[in-house]
């Protein structure tokens, strides 16, 4: 039986007690919560340095280059062509063999004679082993036979002692005359194992040798072509699973240039001529060069004649296959001396000019800070900046007026590249 619900008792649980004391828990979670949220907040605009409220802003940016010096004279002619290494080589191994180890990776700079690789060598070092047991064998047998020779001679010593006294006969005597001779041909022959002996083993030790690959000269590695467990060989051998070279590597101080000059203008062209090189990578900077020779044949399908360059002066941002803008000089001219190129080649655009005078902004981790700076002749779409700017540095490459509006001192920027 249900029992019957008090429904006036229910209705006064409801009431509040105004007696009772405020209950402060749930207050004073909420204020640590807002501490703990307002902390967070202040340590990621300290890691970041963004004053509170600003936003980055994104710009595109260009590093500012070393000018390069003037030509020394006028240019007759003008070709393309390539930067190619004329101490290249594709190493590979003496014998076919299996990869166990490989201490390289591309761009690793390495010396002559530099452990390159090392392929499996267990099978000639047991060669050389059982080599070196053979020479030690042939050593004892030279021994052995020494002194047999010597109890022979004694032999026939006594035997010639009795003979003199009619006390043995002349074939003793014969017979222990040859034992001699016999033993002394053996005795030579013996000593010339020992050097055959000797020669195999060199044999030997020049397989184990060529187990481990060097490097040939001193350059960059370009190319990495095999790793441990591959099979490699000095021959084309097993199909397309068996590599012919571990690296390639090119002498970075042989690079010139060769360019395919057309026939009705080589006359243009002579041995010693001063030459101006210009990267396609690096076209406002012209590398100082001059021509080696001019290959005595020509090109029928082309029309060409092929010309060999030489860099007068080493750079590291020459590379291999680079393409050029060669520029052949009148050396022949009078010219003013060349002088030390000054100043850095920034875009044009990215200068602005106000009531203060010319400047840029210059990027430094996330921040844009303006400097002021002097200009001088403008070069193609890149202007000269004197003084203000060094070599190396990243500008802000445009210079927009709602760009320069937004953009103060200082300010915080996103760098999106060149």
């Amino acid at each position: 039986m249900v029992e019957p619900v008090d429904k006036k008792a229910l209705l006064g649980e409801l009431k509040i007690d105004r007696s009772a004391p405020a209950r402060t828990e749930r207050s004073w979670g909420k204020w640590l919560w807002g501490m703990a949220g307002g902390l967070v907040l202040g340590m990621i605009l300290w890691f970041i340095d963004l004053p509170s409220g600003q936003q980055p802003i994104t710009v595109s940016t260009a590093i500012a280059m070393a000018a390069s010096a003037q030509p020394v004279g006028s240019s007759v002619l003008d070709a393309t062509g390539y930067v190619v290494a004329r101490r290249q080589a594709t190493v590979s191994s003496k014998a076919t063999g299996k990869v166990v180890e490989v201490h390289i990776e591309e761009g690793l700079v390495v010396r002559e004679g530099q452990l390159l690789a090392r392929l499996d060598d267990s099978i000639p070092r047991a060669q050389l082993e059982l080599s070196a047991s053979q020479l030690d064998s042939a050593k004892a047998s030279l021994a052995e036979l020494d002194v047999a020779l010597k109890q022979a001679q004694l032999d026939f010593d006594r035997t010639q002692g009795l003979a003199q006294r009619n006390l043995a006969s002349q074939a003793d005597l014969d017979r222990d005359e040859l034992s001699v001779q016999s033993l002394i041909a053996r005795l030579e022959r013996a000593r010339k194992d020992i050097v055959v002996a000797e020669r195999g083993m060199a044999v030997q030790q020049q397989i184990l040798a060529d187990m481990e690959i060097r490097a040939p000269f001193s350059g960059v590695v370009i190319a990495k072509a095999a790793q441990p467990g591959e099979m490699i060989s000095p021959v084309s051998a097993g199909g397309g699973f068996t590599r012919t070279g571990i690296c390639t590597i090119v002498d970075m101080a042989s690079l010139e240039v060769e360019v395919d000059v057309n026939e009705s203008y080589i006359n243009r062209v002579y041995s010693g001529q001063p030459v101006q090189v210009a990267l396609n990578a690096y076209p406002d900077y012209h590398f100082p060069a001059e021509v080696i020779a001019i290959i005595p044949a020509a090109d029928r399908n082309k029309a060409t004649v092929r010309v060999r360059i030489e860099f007068l002066e080493r750079d590291e941002r020459v590379l291999p296959d680079m393409g050029v803008r060669v520029a052949f000089l009148d050396g022949q001219a009078e010219t003013p001396p060349v002088q030390a190129p000054q100043g850095v080649l920034v875009p044009t655009s990215a200068l602005g000019e106000d009531n203060e005078g010319v400047f840029v902004f210059v990027v430094s981790g996330a921040k844009a800070a303006r400097r002021n700076v002097r200009l001088g002749a403008p070069e193609g779409e890149r202007t000269r900046v004197l003084t203000g700017l060094a070599n190396g540095e990243r500008v802000i490459s445009d210079l927009t007026p709602p760009l320069l509006a937004s953009l103060a001192d200082g300010g915080v920027v996103n760098d999106n590249g060149n």
